[in-house]
């Protein structure tokens, strides 16, 4: 089992007062709940009992005589166990029981101070390479995609594409660029990037992560040695006033994952697929690119549309994907955790319709079959602290993959990612596209 992993260990748990949805990693905090499992690489087979030390500092000093709270829980299901107890020089240990079946087991831990409440916590893996999917692909899935591609290819791209110089710099040129894809009228837009110098070079495709924003150009890839084009998703203009996707987002597409998810033909993530997968087409005709040297790269929602994009247009060679969302959607309903967006749990689609029907769709768009499809190789990164994008839905996905595969896992993080993940996108995919 150690063996099918590529593991970069941390020792710590990250330690915040809410780590949410959050790109970055968190900030720091004058206390923190330090969370450590006794397995340097955070695995267990089944049966096995871990034993986490905790250990909670202020200033960097242990604190004495410290109230803990913690809960044991598996991946994002109600808490199993809850207990508190007094760590009178700020160390301690818990046994938090074991798994019989592959899966997660999470110990988080609460502590209180100067009316603050600090978090931290670890999550023991059980076999992770035995997770499978529950849900399941549909026979007609790559007919349905096929047909919609060759549907998609009669519309004409009427592209464009805008100078943006207040973006510009002495090493590349921006321009907002638009294309039409799915109906006539539906357009995709997307900030795109080229080097200065003249040539032909190789394209990175970031889809993006979930919500309504605008699009800067992207820095974090090497925008000096490949054209790059960040794409949005959500048929809007990327370079409005940061106030209009604010409304947006709490208003007209407030929960966009969810329109007409039991229709298959004209959910949103149809539209949001097809155009990910032009984008592609895109970049392929520019003079400057490459078309034999095209990548694609996201995280959470993008690290979905990552995956997607690499099966529907086979001009893409390789993917980079962070934290991937939308994998095995119906986690829930069978009593463990599912994808973002987390349909089915608790009270979050109680208000849903017709729920046979979009079990069957959700299908189609189960980021989990696109895993059984990809043929190109594949770089995933994750941690076991995730609780947007859970390690259980992410396996779920990684472990049906055939194609070359590389795992990158910090075990402690969470949904976010550091400075060395994003060097480590960049010179990935520029050593895949040589």
């Amino acid at each position: 089992m150690k063996r099918f992993f590529t593991f970069l260990a941390m020792t710590i748990a990250a330690c915040t007062l809410s780590m949410g949805n959050a790109v970055a990693a968190p900030a720091e905090q004058p206390v923190k709940v330090i969370v450590m499992p006794d397995h340097a690489d955070w695995n267990y087979t089944c049966g096995e009992v871990p034993c986490f030390k905790v250990l909670v500092l202020k200033n960097h000093v242990p604190m004495q005589n410290v109230e803990i709270s913690y809960l044991v829980s598996e991946d994002m299901m109600p808490a199993h166990l809850e207990k508190s107890e007094t760590l009178k020089t700020g160390e301690g240990k818990i046994k938090i029981g074991t798994m019989k079946k592959p899966g997660f087991l999470r110990c988080t831990v609460y502590v209180k101070s100067d009316g603050y409440t600090y978090r931290g916590m670890a999550t023991a893996a059980f076999e992770p390479e035995k997770i499978q999917p529950t849900t399941t692909l549909p026979d007609d899935f790559d007919k349905f995609w096929s047909d919609a591609i060759a549907a998609n290819a009669q519309i004409p791209m009427n592209a464009t594409m805008t100078l943006m110089p207040e973006l510009c710099t002495g090493t590349y040129n921006a321009y907002h660029i638009r294309f039409q894809s799915f109906k006539k009228d539906s357009y995709m837009y997307g900030v795109l990037t080229i080097p200065v110098k003249e040539g032909k070079y190789p394209a990175i495709l970031r889809v993006p992560g979930a919500g309504v924003k605008p699009m800067p150009a992207y820095k974090n890839l090497p925008n000096d040695k490949a054209v790059i084009l960040q794409v949005g998703v959500n048929g809007i203009p990327v370079n409005m006033p940061r106030e209009v996707y604010q409304s947006l987002d709490r208003g007209a597409l407030r929960n966009y994952n969810r329109f007409r998810v039991d229709d298959r033909d004209n959910y949103y993530y149809k539209r949001v697929y097809l155009g990910c997968a032009r984008a592609v087409d895109f970049l392929a005709e520019l003079d400057c690119v490459d078309a034999e040297k095209i990548a694609v790269c996201g995280g959470s929602q993008g690290g979905a549309l990552s995956f997607t994009t690499a099966v529907l247009n086979p001009k893409v060679k390789c993917l980079y994907a962070n934290y991937p969302a939308l994998c095995d959607l119906t986690g829930y309903l069978n009593g463990r955790g599912g994808g973002w967006p987390h349909f089915f749990r608790g009270d979050n689609d109680s208000n849903l319709r017709n729920v046979a029907a979009i079990i069957e769709n959700l299908k189609y768009f189960d980021v989990v079959n696109f895993a059984r499809k990809v043929k190109v190789p594949v770089k995933i990164a994750f941690g076991y602290n995730d609780t947007t994008c859970c390690p259980t839905s992410i396996l779920s996905a990684v472990n049906v993959i055939t194609a070359p595969k590389e795992l990158l896992i910090y075990n402690e993080i969470g949904h976010y990612t550091y400075p060395e993940l994003e060097i480590d996108h960049g010179n990935w995919i520029l050593k895949q596209l040589q």
